[in-house]
């Protein structure tokens, strides 16, 4: 059937086609649209002729909008605007199903709008579901699998495919957001793909698998270090809050993130003891919860960190099996007299006195209040004499808020007790009280309180107050709460310091207050401007537990009634500080301008902040670089351990990757060939930061996030540029950091292999051809009691330890089929070093050495040292 004039009737396709393809050479894009639209006026079957002609287009399958096929194709949706007759109901039926198929082969480009567009045309979601997941098949041989999800998803065929057949190559290719494409909106497939990630946690997963199931994928360096159990853990929880899935459908990753947070608890309280024992213990079995594998790991930590006493006693509050007990545990229960059989906390609650000690006082700062001037808010009656002192007009009001650390294990923690001062008394609203949280008078209270203008609310950094208000009370997010008259002094303070790097330029350094002092955000401030900073060792408390310490409660009074000391010295003598007359206009003015404003200002003043996809080194003066450029960080960063930062070194800066990498640093590096653009498909696909120089910087900031891509001054040595990045990011590795990932493979998982065994892997394998070193070094083994084991070094706290059995007896290979490194061991080692360390990951051999002394010297000023902690050597690498 004719779509067309008579007399333009039977132009040929190829004729048509070859036109276009020469105007397109010419590119004359002006002529090739005329020449198009009156072509397709001439063809006989435009439908059939449009899939002929875009068939032999050159580069139709590169999936960009450049290309000529794309070019005609948009052309032709144009001309068939004026041509509304041209549809596919005006062919037979089997003349449409046949040009159907012809243009679903064709959809293999990943253009958005030619994709939509072929779709449109040519009806292709009314095709048989069995066609449809043919083609589906097709582009996953051809190994398309990213046009292979979109199209699927374009065509709603999710539920006719099989999750995993479609998701594992999306994943292992760096395209999770597009796996989570393909399942978003389908409940059942959300968990799925949850769940599979979830199993990929699992201590024994082994990539292998995945291998075997799809032979036909590669995988690279850069695949394998997007499976490991940091990443995916990571992705777990945050998919599990996008699709509001259980827990208990991810018991692995929950077993990770639980893990992690034990062996930060064990840091806090036995590495760097900024914790105290009811605090510790409060958040130990929060933690654990009645996971029997983490509270045997805790008893095989307590053993290497305590002691026998402690560890026998947590092993029978658990109950742990006797056969699953560490060596000697047994034996302490036996014999710990009945009054030490259980743990006994002191019940600070109830004998603590309310004024702390002198030594206390003069180091820390005190509310000028006495307990009485403290009042708990827990009752509607309460609330009522609360309400008429606070919501006074003219009145001025501290506030801040508790809630329970919950370690990542729940992503948004609900606020567990809320603290207003004023300044001759402080309220306690306790939203752990019975049915006082969610009674009518308190929601409305608290609705009333942070909208009324006329009363001036001071905080600090209430951004993470909201969102656990938020999460509180989700009937603000129905009807949202206004915030007016509020204060956030965390603006003025970091006014306060960006006019210390003024000063520092005009004035000598001694005049800037607290600059080297170890405290932080609220604290520094109160130090600055008060003279003492506040005493922050209740601050990771269990707030959901009554009743309150003293320490609690005193802390928590402190935290509020400091906003009311610090606005007062800061409005009674702005200038000194250098801010304005109007406090209340520094917050008005900075949180009222758009993002884009705030850099066309910071633009005019011809300087730039590091923040942002900000450079971390400017041209700037010496003087200026140590707070402007990365030298310290914002003062109300808070600190964050090695571990926690994971970056991306684009192959400019090896060298800075390893030296990040040797402080603990989660480091991949590109490879000398890559090009730069891989370092953003790793930061998207990792949650990585980008650290880059010279032009890729400009490429890659776009990539990723504010504050996820710093451009370094490649003329500066390695060395510095990792004092610079751990500064900028306020990352304070510990000497127990030092060595806690492979310097090869940047893997953190280790397994320790005895000298004994060494020797006779070294045996097996042939290393040990001289007789009298090897004889010597089984006389030195003999020296070493038997009864005792190497300790571990001091990193063992940071990285996974595998038992031995995971090591192939015959083969010598790790599961990942990594052999061990027994030619870098040398033979003369033997005799002095009684423990090796070999990373699962490479099978590269560690040990005991004087490198650890080098890094500890040159990292100095950068490494968070405790009194109690020395400086013993801990491995070196061969």
């Amino acid at each position: 059937m004719s779509h067309t004039t008579p007399e333009a009737v039977g132009l040929d396709p190829a004729v048509l086609r070859d036109k276009l393809f020469e105007l397109w050479n010419r590119k004359d894009l002006q002529t090739l649209h005329w020449v198009a639209l009156q072509g397709f006026s001439k063809l006989s079957e435009p439908l059939e002729a449009l899939l002929t002609i875009l068939e032999s287009c050159p580069g139709k399958q590169k999936g960009r909008s450049h290309t000529l096929g794309h070019h005609i194709l948009m052309e032709f949706q144009t001309w068939m605007k004026e041509h509304p007759q041209v549809t596919l109901s005006s062919l037979s039926e089997q003349q449409a199903m046949a040009v159907q198929q012809q243009a679903l082969s064709l959809l293999t480009d990943t253009q958005p709008s030619f994709v939509d567009t072929l779709i449109n045309i040519y009806q292709l979601s009314s095709l048989d579901p069995a066609i449809l997941r043919l083609q589906i098949v097709r582009l996953q041989a051809l190994n398309c699998y990213k046009e292979a999800a979109v199209l699927s998803i374009k065509l709603q065929l999710q539920k006719e495919l099989n999750m995993e057949e479609m998701c594992v190559p999306l994943i292992m290719q760096n395209k999770l957001p597009m796996a989570e494409a393909f399942v978003t909106g389908h409940n059942h497939l959300e968990q799925q793909l949850v769940a599979l990630l979830d199993s990929w946690c699992h201590p024994n997963f082994s990539v292998e698998e995945i291998s075997k199931r799809f032979p036909r994928l590669s995988l690279s360096k850069q695949c394998m270090g997007q499976i490991q159990p940091k990443m995916l853990t990571k992705q777990v929880f945050r998919l599990m809050e996008k699709f509001n899935i259980d827990q208990g459908l991810c018991p692995n990753a929950l077993h990770k993130r639980r893990l992690d947070s034990l062996r930060f608890l064990m840091y806090k309280r036995f590495v760097e003891k900024s914790m105290t024992e009811e605090n510790w213990s409060d958040h130990v079995q929060y933690v654990l919860a009645d996971d029997l594998e983490l509270q045997i790991q805790l008893v095989e930590m307590l053993v290497k960190y305590c002691g026998l006493q402690k560890a026998s006693q947590w092993s029978l509050r658990y109950s742990i099996p006797r056969n699953r007990l560490p060596y000697g545990v047994w034996e302490t229960q036996q014999s710990l007299p009945p009054d030490l059989q259980q743990i006994h906390l002191s019940d600070s609650a109830q004998t603590e006195e309310w004024m702390p000690s002198q030594s206390h006082c003069q180091k820390y700062y005190q509310v000028p209040l006495t307990k009485d001037k403290v009042h708990f808010v827990d009752t509607p009656e309460a609330l009522q004499r609360c309400r008429n002192i606070v919501l006074k007009e003219g009145g001025i009001v501290g506030v801040d808020m508790e809630w329970q650390p919950t370690f990542g294990c729940i992503s948004t923690q609900q606020v567990a007790l809320i603290q207003l001062a004023v300044f001759d008394q402080v309220f306690l609203l306790d939203l752990c009280a019975n049915g006082f949280c969610q009674h009518p008078d308190t929601i409305s209270f608290i609705r009333s309180f942070f909208s009324g203008r006329n009363v001036l609310k001071l905080g600090y950094g209430m951004s993470g107050d909201l969102k656990c208000l938020l999460a509180t009370w989700q009937q603000f997010l129905e009807e949202p709460l206004k915030m007016e008259g509020v204060l956030d002094l965390l603006n003025i303070h970091q006014k306060i310091q960006r006019g210390k790097v003024k000063r520092i330029q005009n004035g000598p350094k001694e005049v800037l207050v607290g600059e080297d002092s170890a405290e932080k955000g609220l604290s520094l401030l109160v130090q600055q401007v008060l003279g003492r900073p506040l005493d922050k060792t209740e601050q990771m408390s269990n707030w959901e537990k009554r009743p309150l310490r003293i320490s609690q409660i005193r802390y928590a009074v402190a935290d509020a009634y400091c906003l009311l000391d610090v606005y007062s010295v800061l409005s009674s003598n702005p200038a000194y500080f250098g801010l304005p007359a109007d406090l209340c206009s520094i917050s008005s003015c900075q949180s009222g301008k758009s993002g884009e404003k705030k850099q066309k200002e910071k633009r005019a003043h011809g300087k730039e902040e590091c923040q942002g996809a900000q450079r971390v080194s400017p041209p700037c003066s010496d003087t200026e670089k140590g707070l402007l450029c990365g030298e310290k960080p914002s003062e109300d960063t808070p600190p964050l351990p090695p571990q926690q930062l994971r970056v991306v070194c684009d192959n400019m800066l090896q060298g800075l990757g390893r030296y990040l990498r040797c402080l603990g640093v989660d480091v991949v590096m590109l490879e000398n060939t890559d090009d730069h653009r891989v370092a953003g498909k790793l930061a998207q696909a990792e949650g990585r930061v980008i650290l880059t120089c010279g032009q890729p910087f400009q490429t890659l900031r776009s990539q990723v996030g504010e504050g996820r891509c710093l451009s370094l001054d490649c003329s500066e040595k390695a060395r510095d540029q990792a004092v610079r990045v751990l500064r900028h990011f306020n990352v304070q590795p510990t000497p127990s950091d030092i060595f806690s990932r492979c310097q090869a493979c940047n893997s953190d998982q280790y397994v320790a292999i005895p000298r004994e065994d060494m020797v006779k892997m070294l045996n097996e394998k042939g290393f040990l051809q001289d007789q009298d070193n090897t004889g010597h070094t089984q006389q030195q083994d003999a020296e070493i009691t038997p009864s005792v084991t190497p300790d571990l070094p001091r990193y063992a706290l940071q990285c996974q330890w595998a038992p031995l059995s995971r090591l192939d007896p015959d083969t010598l290979t790790f599961p990942g089929g990594a052999p061990i490194q027994l030619h870098t061991v040398p033979p003369g080692l033997l005799p002095r070093i009684p423990l090796f360390y070999v990373c699962t990951r490479c099978g590269k051999v560690f040990w005991e050495g004087s490198h650890f002394d080098r890094v500890l010297s040159m990292f100095q000023e950068v490494l968070h040292i405790s009194d109690t902690e020395s400086a013993a050597a801990a491995i070196t690498v061969d």
